[in-house]
């Protein structure tokens, strides 16, 4: 049992038949207080209830008193420092960790196979990696999916100015190559054009043979493009779904939503689904091919049944907010019982200096670019720090643009758009990745130059603030599970840094009369940093 769940049982346990109203105050002048409003004498009960409590005050209660209509409870500093930081160093990398239950699929990333990855792919698996993290780390039962576009107009688009203009293997990254067809297609575009490519896609759904090679060959080398970002990145995925391979077992359930009148054949032949007050929404082509929304039906469907989901969470860019309300409606309107545990956690728009994104333009910052751009910041950074040479360099780069990159997506709340400056990102100072890295690595520093290995664990009144920071970090992981807001782990890790920096800068540690206790703090607050930022997906450095 955590330290600060001790102080809340005994608090309970005092208050007796009264336990329920006990609420944290706003206003932070008590660690907790039982209002008492719904008395005839609120003041004077208040009164009476703390010269009762006072008596019976135990552990990790250090002191109550009233104040107006409340009974204000106290922290003992002295018993729940101690608590807390032997808790810590016992469960070190398991501090924090949860017992919540259910299976829960976390789909992300979701590309195109017609393009490379662009930056907003990797705000996408920043807080898709992050979310999986946080909802493990809390108890659940966490499946990484990754569902790949690999066919429709766009896919033919590409493949029809490969014919026209291309040829050949890829002289390049191959998902690059692959993406400059489909900008050419998009510059050269005429009406004839969209119709051969519309032929082509009826083409592809009657198997035919030349046009299935071509895909095979132009998809393989798309993945295997995303595949090596993916690996720079640190992205993970425990499922691959490819929208290939579902495409066509939508037509149960077209049938299903036709017979019960939720879908209904427009004038031209699609098929629609009714969703007031919703609009209404198509679900399959007056041709008979299937578009997005067909492949994400039967998809959802099978993977309810497949993997025992208890829910199911999207992470799409806000750009959908809208089809992701209808795609949930058609669900509801079907009869399926697991509708309501269907999430679509949506994340705003990532604009850089230069501008919003426009993939058809050509103009698109590439997830690669964004990575060696930020990278070569880092080992500017390193060497102006004097601080490695070499092989090392390289790997300590990318792995502080990696923190610098995540980070900056991560401390913002996902439904915000957001400006995404590389150079504040790679800064050493302030709210950022690498200065989390940083304040880790400082911790680690501590400890090796350390040589008492033995004392009491004694702390006095200026570590008391730190520590109750440590304490919160399971309400923390709790909260962000909730809310899946991984901004919540990200902003309480840069108070926890900025508060340790401060005491270290004021407070002596290694030669200090409790220097013991000290070491013990900094251990604590080492474990808690590097615990954290594996949530957000960060390595945390031992030297930097």
């Amino acid at each position: 049992m955590h330290a600060y769940e001790k102080f809340l049982n005994d608090c309970k346990r005092i208050a007796g038949a009264h336990a329920h109203l006990l609420e944290k105050p706003k206003s932070g002048i008590a660690d907790l207080a039982l209002p008492c409003f719904s008395f005839s004498q609120p003041i004077e009960e208040a009164k009476k209830l703390a010269e009762k409590y006072q008596k019976k005050k135990s552990m990790m209660i250090g002191n109550v008193f009233a104040t107006g209509p409340y009974v204000n409870f106290f922290i003992d500093e002295k018993k729940f420092s101690a608590a807390a930081i032997k808790e810590i160093l016992k469960e070190k990398e398991k501090y924090g960790k949860g017992k919540k239950k259910g299976r829960i699929m976390v789909e992300y990333s979701a590309p195109n196979s017609n393009k490379p990855l662009h930056v907003g792919h990797l705000r996408n698996d920043s807080i898709g990696m992050a979310v999986s993290n946080i909802l493990a780390f809390s108890g659940c039962k966490v499946i990484r999916a990754n569902l790949v576009s690999d066919r429709g107009i766009h896919i033919c688009k590409t493949m029809l100015a490969y014919k026209k203009w291309g040829g050949g293997t890829p002289e390049k990254k191959p998902d690059h190559f692959v993406g400059d067809f489909y900008v050419l297609f998009e510059k050269n575009k005429t009406k004839e054009m969209e119709e051969e490519a519309q032929k082509m896609l009826v083409d592809w759904e009657k198997n035919n043979k030349e046009v299935k090679a071509l895909w095979k060959k132009m998809n393989s080398w798309v993945l295997s493009g995303f595949k090596e970002t993916y690996e720079k990145f640190g992205s993970e995925f425990d499922v691959w779904f490819y929208e290939s391979e579902f495409y066509d077992s939508a037509k149960p359930i077209i049938s299903k939503g036709l017979k019960k009148g939720v879908f209904f054949k427009d004038n031209e032949g699609s098929v629609v689904a009714k969703l007031e007050p919703l609009p209404d929404k198509a679900v399959l082509r007056k041709d008979g091919t299937s578009i997005y929304i067909t492949n994400d039906l039967s998809l959802t469907v099978n993977k309810f049944k497949k993997y025992k989901l208890d829910k199911s969470i999207w992470v799409v860019a806000s750009e959908q907010n809208l089809y992701f309300q209808q795609l949930f409606r058609i669900f509801e309107l079907l009869g399926y019982k697991w509708a309501k545990n269907c999430c679509h956690l949506s994340y705003g728009l990532v604009h850089l200096p230069s501008g919003r994104m426009k993939s058809r333009e050509g103009t698109v910052i590439d997830a690669d670019d964004l990575l060696n751009e930020v990278k070569n910041l880092a080992k500017k950074e390193i060497h102006k720090r004097g601080l490695l040479d070499g092989q090392k360099t390289e790997k300590r780069a990318l792995s502080i643009a990696l923190a610098a990159i995540k980070y900056f997506f991560l401390k913002v709340e996902p439904k915000s758009d957001m400006l995404f400056d590389p150079e504040k990102a790679i800064s050493f100072e302030g709210n950022t990745g690498p200065y989390l890295q940083y304040t880790y690595a400082r911790a680690s520093s501590i400890l090796k130059k350390a040589k008492k290995k033995k004392g009491k664990i004694a702390l006095s009144e200026a570590e008391y603030p730190l520590i109750k920071k440590l304490a919160q970090f399971s309400a923390e992981i709790e909260r962000a599970a909730r809310d899946c807001k991984p901004n919540y782990i990200a902003n309480y890790l840069f108070e926890l840094a900025t508060m340790f920096n401060e005491y270290y800068h004021k407070e002596h540690v290694i030669g200090s009369k409790n220097e013991f206790a000290r070491l013990q703090l900094v251990e604590a607050v080492r474990i808690v940093l590097g615990n954290g930022l594996k949530l957000l997906g960060i390595e945390p450095l031992e030297e930097m």
